[in-house]
């Protein structure tokens, strides 16, 4: 089958930088999407993008569709025909269906009843006939936010200025928007020019002619050598944060890296400060010497050549010069600040319409935060820190600082607040209880602070279901998911007993002395306990637990959250490494399918009429006690398992539903109590074995 490569490129204004990834994936996918809807075999799709454009290069595109030679199966020969043999509607309809005649239908039997069958052919359509399509692929896609330009009616991301679709040396009629497909693509917009392609081959050369580098991997990779290669001729250490490398690589299409320099009277600036006025604001890389402090120095990627590097930078210091002088301004009026008085404005901003200011927050986290800090039985100086913690934690929202950079938020608090005097533990707190901020990110080191982390989010998960704001599908705007992710990684980090009642309870007093009550406290727990099941669910994945052994482990109890993944990882364990486990596990169904069938739990050894009955209590009672005083999850496992035989033995030796009805009952009850002290771990019933 002869082939042919494919290209199609679109060209709009710069977009941001944020877009231009995602943009350039949807593209992909869609075309390839495309594609195999209509049958199109390639052998491969490349995608490309820049701030100025996104592209797909087809590989190997067939020329055209594989001829079809398909068979449909119709209704059943009772439905398709009458007595008569005269064709019903229903087999009339399927040959209209079909493309076919009624007098093509043909009978075939199917598992011992014949359906009416229709053979469908069909030629291969060029594919040069199909490519027109791709005007709607293209117009088809959606962006975070849209724009309209001129008289047209296409909402699209940024105005599309050119596009270029290419089938082999054949130009493919596309028209969006009034912008028709050609041969021309664009260069650099300062230092490249217009560029007719002749065929796809060409588009990725004669762009780096133009100083276009097309593919973000290779910018990347032109990025970090270059500022590794500044680092060993200058003996600096360029750290580079790879979420502002991302930015960078979209920002330009020709990258060119160079450094300049600022006054080193802005290293008395706090480093976080300096670090994040270069990265949000202009997208400078900080520069490091050998121990890690500060220089005052940053690297910058020009998008360009290095022609007239000096002047740029000059530019670029100008621009900085100006943005760490407000940094600085903002920085000491601050320091005029005492944090008694910016805790009373929290009392003026709202935090939700329905939850009171953040004043309210306060007030609610410091009770939430005493009552778990009690349940721990930390110390009275530890839960006076807790208090202070939980009652400043919010004072720097409204510095200049944190108002200008919110990212900067308990970073900035923590600075403050030692600058006040407040305690290391104190003054780190501030900062520990916004902790983890996201997945992988540092855990609160104190105790304190891991308090105050919990009851923050708490408060704000708790609260946001008590009126009804329940996150769904993937519509969560107050980030309750990472909060509830936070609470599960801290519970699991620190080994803490607390069950998640516990936690949710003390929310909810907070916020019923408050009045908040639209949802009753039960309902909102029990929205709780699929949310953060579905959190857990995550966590055992991320261990790598098997699919069926998380099932089996979130069907039971969930509340300790420790003893959540320390079950699963005893239990895959054991089904992965003791091929007898599938015995045990057989033996613990049949108890749990029988224990269905009791009404209560109610044993009279009275009435036993076997030893295996008394061996099997008493076996019940020996396990139940135990486990009771065990907290490591492997050992409560095995001492489950020793069940095994007393209740294999009950099982071959004793009638379960004997014609007397106190016996029954009594064994069945035996049954029930063991099903819940087996089940109370797991739902075994969920485990797959080979």
């Amino acid at each position: 089958m002869s082939k042919r490569d494919l290209l199609l490129e679109i060209g709009l204004e710069e977009m941001p930088a944020r877009f231009v990834a995602q943009a350039a994936a949807q593209f992909k996918e869609k075309v390839e999407k495309w594609l195999a809807q209509e049958r199109l075999p390639f052998d491969q799709i490349t995608s490309y993008e820049t701030p100025r454009r996104f592209a797909v290069l087809v590989s190997g595109l067939a020329e055209k569709q594989p001829d079809r030679n398909d068979e449909a199966k119709g209704p059943a020969r009772k439905i398709a025909q009458d007595e008569a043999g005269n064709w019903s509607k229903a087999a009339q309809g399927f040959a209209r269906s079909n493309a076919v005649e009624v007098d093509q239908l043909y009978f075939k039997e199917v598992n011992g009843v014949e359906y009416i069958h229709a053979r469908k052919s069909e030629a291969g359509k060029e594919t040069k006939d199909l490519l027109p399509q791709l005007s709607d692929v293209i117009a088809g896609m959606s962006f975070p936010k849209n724009m309209r330009w001129g008289a047209n009616e296409l909402k699209y991301l940024r105005p599309i200025r050119w596009m270029v679709a290419l089938f082999g040396e054949e130009l493919i009629d596309l028209e969006i928007a009034g912008v028709h497909a050609g041969r021309i693509t664009r260069g650099h917009r300062f230092l490249g020019k217009e560029v007719e392609l002749g065929s796809p081959d060409e588009y990725v050369s004669k762009l780096a002619e133009q100083y276009v580098v097309v593919n973000p991997e290779e910018r990347r990779a032109t990025i970090v050598e270059q500022i590794r290669r500044m680092e060993q001729e200058q003996g600096w250490k360029i750290p580079m944060d790879e979420g502002l490398l991302d930015e960078v690589v979209h920002l330009v299409e020709y990258p060119t890296a160079l450094f300049g320099t600022f006054e080193e009277e802005f290293l008395s600036i706090p480093r976080e400060v300096l670090v994040t006025s270069m990265r949000e604001h202009q997208r400078y890389f900080p520069v490091e010497n050998a121990e890690g402090q500060l220089l005052n120095h940053f690297v910058t990627v020009r998008n360009g050549d290095s022609r007239a590097l000096e002047n740029v930078a000059k530019g670029n210091e100008k621009v900085l010069r100006a943005r760490l002088s407000d940094a600085r301004f903002f920085y000491e009026e601050d320091q005029k600040l005492s944090i008694e008085s910016c805790t009373k404005r929290l009392e003026s901003i709202v935090f939700h319409e329905e939850l009171g200011t953040i004043g309210d927050k306060v007030r609610r986290v410091r009770k939430t935060a005493a009552q778990i800090a009690d349940k721990l039985a930390i110390s009275q100086a530890e839960a006076q820190q807790v208090d202070r913690i939980a009652e400043i934690a919010k004072f720097d929202l409204v510095t200049n600082m944190v108002g200008e950079f919110p990212e900067l938020q308990g970073i900035m608090g923590e600075d403050y607040a030692r600058k006040a005097k407040e305690s290391d533990v104190v003054a780190r707190g501030v900062f520990e209880h916004y902790l983890p901020r996201f997945a992988g990110d540092q855990m609160p080191g104190s105790t304190q602070g891991a308090i105050v982390s919990m009851a923050d989010k708490l408060d704000t998960i708790v609260g946001c279901f008590a009126i009804g704001i329940v996150p769904t599908g993937s519509q969560d705007p107050y980030g309750l998911r990472r909060m509830a992710a936070g609470i599960v990684s801290i519970l699991i980090e620190r080994n803490w007993t607390l069950s998640l009642e516990q936690l949710w309870d003390a929310a909810l007093s907070a916020y019923a002395e408050q009045g908040v009550n639209k949802r009753t406290a039960d309902e909102v727990k029990k929205d709780l306990i699929d949310f953060f099941a579905l959190r857990l669910k995550n966590v055992l994945q991320e261990n790598g637990i098997r699919y069926d052994v998380i099932d089996a482990v979130l069907s039971a109890n969930v509340s300790l959250v420790p003893a959540v993944l320390a079950k699963a990882k005893a239990l895959m364990a054991a089904v992965a490494s003791d091929e007898e486990y599938k015995l045990i596990v057989e033996q613990f169904n049949r108890v749990n399918n029988l224990a269905q069938k009791a009404t209560a739990d109610d044993v009279n050894e009275s009435l036993f009429a076997e030893q295996v009955e008394r061996d099997l209590y008493t076996a019940y009672q020996s396990v139940s006690k135990e486990i009771e005083s065990l907290d490591d999850q492997e050992k409560v496992l095995a001492s489950l398992a020793t069940l095994k035989e007393p209740i294999k033995s009950f099982f071959d030796q004793v009638m379960v539903m004997a014609e007397d009805p106190a016996v029954r009952a009594n064994r069945l009850g035996l049954l029930l109590r063991l099903s819940r002290l087996i089940f109370g771990y797991a739902d075994f019933a969920k485990l797959v074995f080979a």
